[in-house]
């Protein structure tokens, strides 16, 4: 679907590494180059035509973004690099103020590592506590063991919507409003879930939501934090300097703007946010229950095919997000990778940034297929026939 819109299809690859960073299409190449070539000046700085244009873009974006996700205001949405640095913005700029020593936090296994570090640094450097929601059999999120995991003291839960290896959709609707009976915050990492279905922050009534741009088509290096204003107004500043600030004088008073530019000091990445807007652009023309729909009966198909091959060990067949972990018995992951690479066939390896699922799973590393719209049956009949013969995987990668 759509393959005619990115030019890395053209070249002979077959690319499954969705999950890591998806392919970008001309329109999001052309609005950037539109912005260097025509319009190239900085946000909220000049009072001159092309500046005024940056101005306007820029807080379209803004805007546009409200609209995607369904929040409320157009200020509740703050410009960050990207999911992990959304996170560790919500963290610090947000819980670190209002969290106290023995403050328990819940998250799981299979989180990744930008929704797992910040907290445990927060744990040694304050004293809250951090523990796990007990995963299932399939290694997914219920709403039970989440009822089970609260304590008096749980002030956070903070989960992927969509975790990045196993792929399971947690019924974040339902937690949230758990939560919110227990008076417990909830945060939510969308990384892996924005490109894939629709994330409403109004229906969910999510606290806060982080995301980045790479992942939805968009370009490298922006991202997006979603606070509720009644908590984003209580955030303390990251970063201090120009544009975020009304006043400052010599004798140290400052007084800093309004929400959410006070937490967007400095340059923006100005190209970052037009690329973003133009991706939005780009999945709101397909539609995003679309892309579901097709990326759901492929991801079924893959399975299909996957199962009928008796060495090959599928880890989350029953998880409904686009993600499909397996390894090859008796094959290193990572050798499997090169072994696919052979054929111009990019998956990943690893343990995909979230280093202590292997407490519930029992394997250290997995290869990951992370299944995009513009995928193809031809793209999963190719692998198939490469892993058929892979037999021979030690002659071909030594």
């Amino acid at each position: 679907m759509n393959r005619e819109d990115f030019p890395m299809l053209k070249k002979e690859i077959v690319y499954f590494d969705n999950g890591a960073t998806t392919l970008k299409p001309d329109a999001v190449k052309n609005a950037i180059i539109d912005y260097y070539e025509n319009y190239s000046a900085n946000a909220h700085r000049g009072d001159y035509k092309i500046s005024m244009i940056v101005d306007e873009k820029y807080e379209k974006t803004r805007s546009k973004i409200k609209e995607f996700i369904n929040a409320k205001e157009d200020s509740e949405i703050v410009f960050t690099s990207g999911t992990t640095d959304s996170i560790n913005l919500i963290v610090n700029s947000y819980f670190r103020q209002h969290l106290k020593k023995d403050d328990e936090v819940l998250i799981t296994y299979s989180e990744h590592a930008s929704n797992i570090l910040p907290w445990f640094v927060l744990q040694q450097e304050i004293g809250i506590k951090v523990n796990y929601i007990k995963l299932d059999e399939s290694y997914e999120v219920t709403l039970d063991n989440v009822k089970k995991a609260i304590t008096n003291n749980t002030k956070v839960i903070s989960l992927a919507h969509i975790t990045n290896v196993v792929g399971d959709v947690r019924p974040i609707k339902q937690i949230a409003k758990l939560a919110h009976e227990n008076n417990i915050l909830l945060v939510v990492d969308a990384a892996q879930s924005i490109a894939h279905t629709k994330v409403d922050v109004t229906d969910m009534d999510i606290d806060f939501l982080a995301f980045s741009a790479h992942k939805i088509y968009g370009p490298t290096g922006i991202g997006v934090m979603y606070a509720k204003f009644s908590l984003l107004d209580k955030m303390k500043p990251r970063n201090y300097g120009g544009g975020m600030n009304a006043i400052f004088t010599k004798d140290g008073y400052i007084e800093l703007r309004e929400v959410p530019t006070r937490f967007e000091a400095g340059t923006p990445n100005i190209e970052g946010v037009i690329g973003l807007s133009a991706a939005i652009d780009y999945v709101n023309n397909i539609g995003i229950d679309k892309i579901n729909k097709y990326e759901q009966d492929l991801k079924k198909y893959l399975l299909e095919e996957l199962s009928k091959l008796d060495f090959i060990e599928v880890y989350n067949k029953n998880a409904k997000g686009s993600s499909v972990a397996f390894n090859i018995k008796n094959i290193f992951a990572q050798d499997t990778a090169v072994y696919l690479d052979k054929y111009n066939i990019c998956i990943r390896a690893g343990n995909h940034c979230a280093k202590i699922l292997n407490e519930a799973i029992r394997v250290n590393n997995t290869c990951r297929i992370v299944i995009s719209f513009y995928n193809t049956k031809e793209e999963i009949d190719l692998l198939i026939n490469v892993l058929k013969n892979s037999k021979n995987i030690w002659n071909e990668i030594l």
